[in-house]
């Protein structure tokens, strides 16, 4: 009996193990297709600027996804969120308006808690960031932030 339950339970074990090993191999997958993706995008909007690019982009993504009419419709929810945290926020400025900012969009967001905690990491991590870069010039300080942020520069 002692032996069906050592059994079992080295069987459950090895197949948790296997189970986030493979969880593991599957979001390298995703996040690759995803850079893939961006990579594809980037190439097809090069030359828009501002406002078109960042349409050029939206839409290139949204065409490649597996469902593009639900990227769309992501796409107009995130829009309509952020129209009305801002329009909340109206008249606030500075610090005030970051956090008023910040707690209108997690509040709507699936995890406020979440949201709330890694908004405040990142917040965290760009003073961080400006404090390391701040006795640089602006073209250096860009790139500064973006090496402390761990993003990669722009093409």
């Amino acid at each position: 009996m002692r032996l069906v339950l050592s059994i079992g339970a080295a069987l459950l074990a090895a197949s948790t193990v296997l189970h986030a090993q493979t969880g593991d191999k599957e979001k390298d997958a995703r996040r690759q297709q995803l850079k893939d993706a961006h990579a594809k995008a980037l190439k097809a909007c090069e030359g828009s600027k501002d406002e078109a690019r960042r349409a050029c982009l939206q839409r290139e993504m949204c065409e490649q996804a597996k469902d593009p009419k639900a990227c769309q419709g992501r796409l107009a929810k995130g829009k309509e969120t952020y129209s009305k945290a801002h329009k909340a926020c109206e008249g606030k400025k500075g610090n005030e308006r970051g956090d008023c900012m910040r707690r209108e969009l997690c509040a709507q967001a699936k995890d406020p808690a979440g949201c709330e905690k890694h908004a405040k990491e990142m917040a965290v991590a760009r003073e961080k960031a400006r404090e390391a870069c701040k006795d640089q010039p602006a073209d250096q300080r860009r790139a500064c932030m973006r090496e402390q942020l761990g993003r990669k520069p722009r093409a």
